[in-house]
């Protein structure tokens, strides 16, 4: 499920500042990048049998090698998804989601892009 209007989606930033803020929103990296693009995951628990639930900030990188730390990376719109272990994670729109679990992707998110932004650039491609 896409998480819009949370000011994430389209901001520009290097990739130092974003992991340095990313991580203190809990929001990990770790293995999940190439040269070219970077993965945040939030996980959120779930009392639900074999479920685990995700938060998952995508970007890419505009200039710059992702493996130097030396990228400008474009953020593209979040999403939230459903782990059913060990099929994997499912992002679709018909996956349900309890409405309070969105309300807290979406106050998260919100949070992380107002800290994110005074260090964005402008726009780009």
């Amino acid at each position: 499920m896409r998480i819009e209007n949370t000011g994430i989606d389209g901001l520009v930033m290097d990739l130092k500042p974003l992991d340095k803020i990313t991580g203190q929103h809990a929001f990990i990296r770790a293995g999940q990048w190439d040269y070219e693009r970077v993965t945040y995951d939030y996980k959120i628990g779930s009392n639900e049998k074999n479920i685990t639930y995700y938060i998952r900030v995508q970007g890419y990188a505009t200039s710059g090698d992702v493996d130097r730390r030396d990228a400008v990376i474009k953020l593209l719109t979040p999403l939230l998804g459903k782990h059913y272990y060990p099929h994997g994670i499912e992002y679709g729109e018909e996956e349900n989601f309890p409405e309070s679990l969105v309300e807290r992707a979406q106050t998260l998110l919100t949070n992380l892009a107002n800290e994110l932004k005074p260090l964005a650039q402008e726009k780009g491609n």
